[in-house]
């Protein structure tokens, strides 16, 4: 078993790796950038070293090679699935805590998987796409592969770039905007079209293979409670396979692993129709650990991070067979606003209360700056119960009693997706979310609204003032106990018409936050010039149009601008558009007019800063 070994990863998996390196008695080494200094995952590496960037390779080997590690484990993301990276560790001499080359070269590109499995009596879902077809060839080829369809970036990976297109007059847009999306995020524009699947659920199987022949799955996981093909909700076992097809995808995903002689950890995903659950499609292979792989190992009590490294170390599988117990649910919690249409979130991290009696893989701690660099994901909640009920009641208390302050979160969202009836039945598909969209977050009731005017009253007041005391004096009349709040530095607990509630809170000077079962709340606590301009600006002004202004919904980059200063739009028309976490959004035209665009392409832009102004033609104003 080695000694040391390099984790070239961050956030909660960096932590989780390292959790079994710690367990297993190997020293850790640790890598970050300067916007990670003060991150979890740097404080529990045996020791931690500066990098410019997790996706530079040199660099990776260079701080392997300087620590002494004799492995790298890649986690996910980044360079997990990059064959120069693994090339690289391994004409170093680092062991490479994967599979081969060849066998990430074979599966790296979607199109030639699909050849490839399919030739091993794999079925496949219809579809076309090569390397050299150009935007109007694969116009051509829509018409055998039928609408509606999906484009694929054929590198690709965590639904980026994934377009779905129901009509041929929308082809040609999405086509220009996945390459795009492709050529940014993979360094490679090739595209692939796939029959879109009515009804699809999203089911993948985790196979374990070592360097002596030996290859066994570990049982599927459920991942059709997608958005944007971005999974949020994972679980194992999939509440719809029979038995005799959880046989056959399981060997389905041992051959596929077979034919390119597969060494380590890897998911093999399928796409089965709810209409014909017997029948399933191989969609790809992830050559790494999947971000939902803690249910696999609470369902099978084996820890994939421990036979990852004993693989790569030249250990044989001790593992013959694998008796699934139980059921386990995974909840993503993300850096988002529901309430946006789930628009990426910035923040501190304020106010951390992670819960107790279930497994959290988490890179949060308190004081941490969420910036829109990296994914949004901050930590993975995991609930396991005797039958799947169990779990999803297990999940959701989980869920009720965690609390993130500072920026917004899926928290809410997520409370209220695992208690839809429909996510309770079992009846799941990867449209589903959309379908129960949009998102309308609980308001703040009576409770919150007057403890947040109570912690507010009290920062407004000076140091040692009376009217900051909480011995109840006040001026004139005594307070009304129905208004009474008691507070520490992290809770609030107010007694209000005979009920009493108790919620968690924090402040940054500018935002109050309360959080209570899983909801939050950010109350505004202005200054007094703030609210003056608030004043002002709801004055009466007849008679005086402003020019309409499109402004940033979030913190990011100009990945493309679509119209010129000195052009006339439509209302709705798309202007450009703003990436950030692994997320394109376009902003529109809110009126039509002639537009003067204020940005360019690679800007970088705050949320709410104007990035075009539309100036309504005479009479189109009113």
């Amino acid at each position: 078993m080695f000694e040391s070994v390099l984790v070239a990863n961050r956030g909660e998996i960096a932590c989780r790796v390292m959790r079994t390196l710690r367990e297993l008695g190997i020293r850790s080494v640790g890598v970050y950038t300067e916007s990670d200094r003060g991150a979890k995952h740097v404080g529990l590496a045996d020791t931690a070293m500066r990098i410019d960037s997790y996706l530079d390779a040199a660099a990776l080997v260079q701080v392997a090679l300087a620590s002494g590690a004799q492995a790298v484990h890649p986690g996910y993301g980044f360079l997990s699935e990059n064959v120069e990276f693994a090339r690289a560790c391994a004409e170093a001499g680092l062991v490479f805590v994967g599979p081969s080359v060849e066998a990430i070269e074979a599966m790296a590109d979607k199109i030639r998987a699909k050849e490839h499995v399919s030739a091993r009596g794999v079925p496949v879902i219809p579809g076309a796409g090569s390397s050299n077809m150009t935007d109007a060839e694969l116009i051509v080829a829509a018409e055998s592969v039928g609408f509606p369809l999906l484009i694929k970036p054929s590198a690709g990976g965590g639904g980026k770039g994934m377009t779905e297109v129901f009509t041929k007059k929308d082809l040609p847009d999405a086509l220009a905007s996945a390459r795009r999306v492709a050529t940014k995020a993979f360094g490679d524009d090739t595209l692939l079209l796939e029959r879109l699947v009515t009804v699809p659920r999203h089911i993948e199987v985790q196979v374990l293979a070592d360097t002596h022949g030996h290859v066994i799955h570990l049982g599927e996981r459920e991942c059709s409670l997608q958005r944007r093909h971005q999974k949020i909700v994972e679980e194992a076992p999939s509440p719809l396979l029979d038995a005799e097809t959880r046989r056959a995808i399981g060997e389905a995903a041992c051959e596929v692993a077979r034919s390119v002689d597969y060494v380590g950890a890897g998911t093999v995903e399928f796409l089965v129709s709810d209409e014909a659950p017997g029948e399933f499609f191989f969609m790809e292979m992830n050559t790494r650990l999947q971000v939902e792989h803690p249910v696999t190992e609470l369902v099978t009590a084996i820890d994939l991070v421990e036979w990852q490294l004993r693989i790569a170390a030249g250990e044989p599988l001790t593992v013959d067979h694998v008796e699934l117990l139980g059921h386990a649910v995974e909840a993503r919690l993300y850096a988002e606003d529901p309430s946006t249409g789930f628009l990426p979130s910035t923040g501190t991290v304020l106010l951390l209360n992670e819960p107790e009696g279930v497994r959290v893989d988490s890179s949060l701690v308190p004081g941490l700056v969420i910036s829109p660099d990296y994914d949004p994901m901050l930590a993975k909640i995991i609930a396991w119960g005797a039958d799947r009920a169990e779990a999803l009641a297990r999940l959701d208390r989980a869920l009720a009693d965690t609390t993130v302050l500072g920026l917004r979160t899926n928290l809410s969202f997520l409370r209220a997706l695992i208690t839809n009836p429909e996510v309770r039945a079992g009846r799941l598909h990867t449209g589903l979310i959309e379908s129960v969209l949009p998102f309308e977050p609980v308001p703040p009731d009576a409770a919150a609204i007057a403890t947040a005017a109570e912690l507010q009253r009290a920062f407004r007041v000076r140091p040692g003032s009376r009217w900051g005391a909480a011995d109840g004096w006040r001026l004139g009349q005594d307070r009304p106990e129905a208004a009474n709040v008691r507070h520490d530095e992290s809770t609030a607990t107010i007694e209000l018409d005979g009920v009493t509630s108790t919620f968690r809170w924090a402040s940054d000077g500018g935002s109050l936050w309360l959080s209570r079962d899983g909801g939050s709340w950010q109350f505004a606590t202005p200054t007094r010039d703030e609210r003056m301009v608030v004043h002002r600006a709801s004055l009466d002004r007849a008679g005086v149009t402003a020019s309409p202004e499109v402004r940033s919904a979030m913190p990011g980059t100009v990945v493309s601008v679509s119209a010129r200063t000195g052009d006339v739009v439509e209302a709705g028309q798309p202007l450009l558009a703003i990436e950030a976490m692994k997320m394109e959004h376009t902003m529109l035209a809110s009126v039509a007019g002639t537009v003067t665009v204020v940005v360019a392409e690679g800007d970088q832009v705050r949320v709410d800063q104007v990035v075009a102004t539309i100036h309504p033609h005479e009479g189109d104003a009113a």
